[in-house]
């Protein structure tokens, strides 16, 4: 049997605080997109909306293991952005 590691709200979170996003502990995948939004919208991070590109496209490619609450919060708050 082969068990395979889901992508929670905190492995989220730390993917996008790798990309220089500042977000709180603790906050839950709707919170986390959101601000990453803005914040590759607003350019506050030089780079950050490829980035932020590569990390969705990468995470688009593992739809089966991310949680619901984080597939959701990628597909309302980030996906948009590279469309």
């Amino acid at each position: 049997m082969m068990i395979v590691e889901l992508i929670d709200g905190d492995d989220f979170r730390e993917r996008l605080v790798a990309l220089g996003i500042r977000i709180p502990e603790g906050a839950c995948p709707e919170s986390s997109a959101r601000l990453a939004r803005r914040c590759a919208l607003e350019g506050g991070v030089p780079g950050l909306a490829e980035s932020v590109a590569e990390l969705v496209g990468e995470l688009e490619g593992k739809r089966e293991i991310l949680l619901p609450s984080v597939r959701r919060a990628l597909e309302t708050h980030l996906l948009p952005l590279i469309r």
